[in-house]
């Protein structure tokens, strides 16, 4: 599943591409300063848009991207499937993602990297929830789901990536998760091997 992901967009798009859905972006932290990264890993610190004081609301804030299993395995990805997800909703900002698979040459040291982008769109929103761990403070995971037809060939699972019309409906916990977790039609995402 996804344990790594980019994000190469400045603050001021992100802020202005949510004004212009009519989601007012609040940053009671101050703004934060993000610098292109093209991997942000399990454990780093990252920007995400948690739910505000009203469905047109958002707080962006930076948190670390998973919480620690009670076996202290990071978890980082949850399954979505039949859940509702009422509190501690979160989008997580990306403008890329990565998937791995067995090369088919077997004498390749590393795994293939997939690099998936959205089309027509500079960047796009995962569906997460966010949690506050004792040991850790608050931190973030991606919800998954079965994959759409783009993600198949390279993986049995994928990320939630929510379509832009579904982004204040995620953050708003009154409305239901299965009306807005749905894979993206075939064709939506870009595909290119970086590795």
């Amino acid at each position: 599943m996804c344990n790594d992901y980019r994000l190469e967009v400045d603050v001021a798009s992100i802020i202005e591409d949510f004004d212009d859905l009519k989601i007012k972006i609040k940053t009671p932290e101050g703004v934060p300063n993000l610098a292109p990264r093209a991997d942000i890993k399990i454990t780093d610190t990252a920007p995400i848009v948690r739910t505000g004081a009203s469905r047109l609301e958002g707080e962006l804030v930076q948190r670390r991207w998973s919480w620690p299993a009670p076996n202290k395995k990071p978890v980082y990805n949850f399954r979505s499937d039949g859940r509702e997800f009422t509190t501690g909703r979160c989008l997580i900002i990306a403008d890329g993602f990565y998937e791995f698979t067995t090369p088919d040459d077997p004498k390749k040291k590393r795994k293939d990297k997939w690099l998936f982008t959205k089309k027509d769109e500079p960047w796009f929103c995962i569906a997460g929830i966010w949690r506050s761990n004792p040991d850790i403070g608050e931190a973030f995971t991606m919800l998954t789901m079965e994959p759409g037809a783009d993600i198949a060939p390279y993986h049995d699972r994928q990320i939630a990536i929510l379509d832009r019309s579904d982004w204040a409906n995620w953050l708003d916990p009154s409305v239901s998760a299965k009306d807005i977790l749905k894979t993206l039609p075939a064709g939506s995402l870009n595909v290119e091997q970086v590795g």
